[in-house]
This record gives C-alpha cells, sequence and structure tokens, in this order.
C-alpha cells in the first residue's frame, strides 16, 4: 500500500502559507523573509508541541543547544562566544519547527517551485553585475530590504550577485540548478510543454552563473548533481560523458607535463588553472585551506571536550598568522576547534541521521508513490551538496544559506519522521495530493 500524509490540524495552513511567501521574497529581503519563516516554526512548535517534543533529532539538537551553551561560557571571549550562538540556536529551533509543517511529498515539490522561482532574479542582478556594470546599495527600514550589487563581482571578476562572496553565491546557484532539474524531469516525465521549457532556461542559466562564479566548490557540486540524476535515471551515456569531461579537466590541472600539456589543448585555462591554483600563484601560505585545517586541528587538540568559544578562530588565527580569516573554510574543524569534539560530533551525527533516514525512506518501496521519488531525491542531492561544500568552506555565516540548509534539512526530516510515525501507530492516512 502506498502511504500518504496529512496535517493533523487545519491551524498548521496558516504557518504554511506565511512560509511559502517568505520563502519567495527570502532571497531578496532575507530579514522579511527570515523572521516569517521563524515565527511559522514559532508557532508550529506552539500547535504541535506535543510531536515537536518528542522528536529525538529535537531531543538531540536540545543536549547539543546545552553543550554549546557550557562551552561559550568557558570561552576566553564569552562575549563573542555566545553572539556565535546566534548562528545556531535560532536555527535549531526552526528545524523544528519546519520539521514539523513539512509533512508530504507534494510540500517538496512547492518549496522546490518556489525557491526556482525565487533564484531568477538573483541571477539576473548577478549577469547585470558581470556584463552591464550593475552596481547599487540599497537600504530600507535598516535589515528590512539591505542589498548590495558591486559592479564586476566579489571578489572581482566573480559574479557573486547580491551575496558576500562568489562562493556562497556558488552554493546557492547549485541548489537552484539541482532543483531545477528535478522539476524539470517531472515536467518531461508529464509532456507539459511550455513550464519544461522555462524551467530548461532557468537550469541553464544557473548553470552558466555558477561557472561565472569561477568556484571550484561550487562546480564540484554541480557536478555532482549531474551525475546523482544520471545515476538515478540509469542514463549511462551521460554518466560516461561527464565522467570524461571530468578527467579531462583534472589531467590538464594535475598530470605530469606532457600529459597535461595535451588535455590543455582542449580544456580552457578558465577550469584548469583555477583547479591547480595556477590562475592565484602569489596565494599567500595563510590562505591555503590545508594550513587553515592544520591550525584548527591543533586548537581541537590544545581544548577537546569545550573548544575554544564560537568565533574564536578569527582572532586565534590573526594572533599566530598575521591575517584575517574568520573562519577555516571546513565546518567540522571549525566547530570541533570553537565548541569541542562532543558537541561537533553530536551535531553532525544529528544530520547524518536525517541523511541516512532520508536515504532508508526512498529504499523502501511502499512509503513514497513513485512519482514523488524523484522529488524527494532532489534534497537528498542538495544535503550531500551541503556536506561536501562545507568540507573546503563554511555556509554557517550567511544568513540565507544557513536558513535555506536548515529547510533543506527539516523537509528531509519531516518527510521521514511523519512516515515512521504514522506507520508505526497505523493511522489512516489521507492523500491530499
Amino acid at each position: 500500500m502506498k502511504l500518504a500524509f496529512y496535517h493533523p490540524h487545519s491551524a498548521l495552513q496558516t504557518p504554511w502559507n506565511v512560509t511559502q511567501i517568505a520563502l519567495l521574497i527570502f532571497p531578496l529581503s532575507p530579514f522579511l523573509g527570515g523572521v516569517s519563516i521563524l515565527l511559522a516554526a514559532l508557532r508550529t512548535c506552539q500547535l504541535e508541541y506535543n510531536r515537536v517534543s518528542h522528536s529525538p533529532i529535537n531531543r538531540g539538537l536540545a543536549l547539543l543547544s546545552i553543550l554549546l551553551i557550557i562551552s561559550c561560557s568557558l570561552a576566553d571571549d564569552k562575549t563573542q562566544a555566545f553572539l556565535g550562538l546566534f548562528n545556531l540556536l535560532p536555527f535549531f529551533v526552526l528545524f523544528a519547527g519546519l520539521s514539523t509543517l513539512i509533512q508530504t511529498t507534494a510540500q517538496l515539490r512547492q518549496i522546490a517551485l518556489i525557491f526556482v522561482i525565487g533564484s531568477v532574479p538573483v541571477v539576473i542582478l548577478g549577469f547585470g553585475q558581470m556584463f552591464w556594470g550593475w552596481s547599487f546599495e540599497l537600504q530600507v527600514l535598516w535589515m528590512v530590504l539591505d542589498l548590495g550589487l558591486a559592479s564586476g563581482g566579489e571578489p572581482p571578476g566573480r559574479m557573486a550577485a547580491i551575496f558576500m562572496h562568489a562562493n556562497l553565491f556558488a552554493a546557492y546557484l547549485a541548489i537552484a540548478f539541482t532543483l531545477g532539474i528535478a522539476l524539470c524531469l517531472e515536467k518531461w516525465r508529464s509532456k507539459s510543454k511550455i513550464p519544461t521549457i522555462l524551467l530548461t532556461v532557468s537550469v541553464i542559466t544557473s548553470f552558466a552563473a555558477l561557472i561565472l562564479t569561477d568556484s571550484r566548490n561550487g562546480w564540484a557540486i554541480a557536478v555532482v548533481a549531474c551525475l546523482a540524476y544520471a545515476l538515478y535515471q540509469s542514463w549511462y551515456i551521460i554518466i560516461a560523458a561527464v565522467a570524461s569531461v571530468i578527467s579531462s579537466v583534472l589531467l590538464a590541472a594535475f598530470a605530469p607535463s606532457p600529459i597535461a600539456e595535451t588535455f590543455r589543448r582542449i580544456v580552457p585555462a578558465y577550469f584548469w588553472a583555477r583547479l591547480n591554483d595556477q590562475m592565484y600563484p602569489d596565494r599567500p601560505v595563510a590562505l591555503m585551506r590545508t594550513t587553515q585545517w592544520e591550525f584548527a586541528w591543533s586548537l581541537t587538540q590544545q581544548r577537546p571536550w569545550t573548544g575554544w568559544g564560537l568565533r574564536s578562530f578569527g582572532d586565534l588565527y590573526k594572533a599566530q598568522m598575521q591575517i584575517d580569516l574568520g573562519h577555516p573554510h571546513n565546518l567540522f574543524l571549525m566547530l570541533s576547534a570553537e565548541t569541542g569534539l562532543p558537541s561537533a560530533l553530536l551535531f553532525f551525527g544529528c544530520l547524518a541521521w536525517i541523511s541516512f533516514g532520508g536515504v532508508q525512506l526512498l529504499r523502501k518501496p511502499n512509503y513514497l508513490y513513485k512519482k514523488d521519488k524523484l522529488i524527494f531525491f532532489s534534497y537528498l542531492v542538495v544535503i550531500l551538496q551541503w556536506a561536501i561544500f562545507n568540507t573546503v568552506d563554511v555556509s554557517l555565516f550567511d544568513f540565507r544559506l544557513n536558513t535555506i540548509s536548515w529547510l533543506f534539512f527539516a523537509a528531509v526530516w519531516g518527510v521521514v519522521y511523519s512516515s515512521s510515525r504514522f506507520n508505526r501507530y497505523g493511522e489512516d492516512l489521507i492523500d491530499h495530493r
């Protein structure tokens, strides 16, 4: 029997409507959209307190919150450490509410469509920034609308649109690209020509913008999305083609000279020189990721239980290397250095459990309709991309990406937990799709 899910109370319809509207305006007004999403999550927690409090992941995050507060109270700079909690604790609440609010694959599909639509004006601003010299600073009522667009990109020559850095924009684009492919494939199956054309254009422009971010990490997670869909659809020709392209670029970048020179005749230097850092040959050693990772791990070894305190890495690194750097470009190493290994392991343990539950649900034959598996699979791909991105960068400090990340984890866990809960208690399930 195919299972579907329903909201236990119609009162949840209002928070859900607020969430949809907030997601649409969120890219251009992070403050207004983010506050609206958080309020919807808080209202959901109020309406569904028993369910929220019984979720094992929420209990794990509650324990993590206690550990983080203890770590901050023992930090050398307690003010900065407690300020760092604002990048974590409110998002635990957001997760608790949204994972209760989002229960069906129909909702996943709606979120994906809203996300792709919302990315269109951001991509347009990115192209305007790079090709037409668009530049502005717009601030209305303090943070309600606070946008900045730098002509030529940030850093110069790399598309960043309204994001602080091109790498962050690349992570955002990779999500839009991934979800756009899933929606395209669904529309293609339904033979709906006009929406398919519009979605295809969106996917192509997102991919073009992703290339112009000049982000190695962004390129990698976009390739992961292509390979994931090709494997899921058993498109072996595409798998072979993508593998050939990847191999050619890697050989051009890293192979011994005679072999590399051969492949450099066909692979543009824009790609291979960016991968092996020949595009930026004079980069200081302190800016190399390996240097940052070694320093972060040495901090973890010195204080493995409680860490040095949130937001402490930048000051410690500057004192050692005489260079400003906000984070070590690896989320696990940053958290282990700043909050201690127990907190870092619990944090990633909760997220790994969500991902594992999602994979298990996708593999179960009787829990998702066949037509719904693709959109659920796309959310798992986004989570995989988040993991890859945070291996060589940190998305925690960008409010947009942090909110989006917790939204996708919440969406996956919401469907997984609803499925197990309804199945366990044998309730009658109503398909509202």
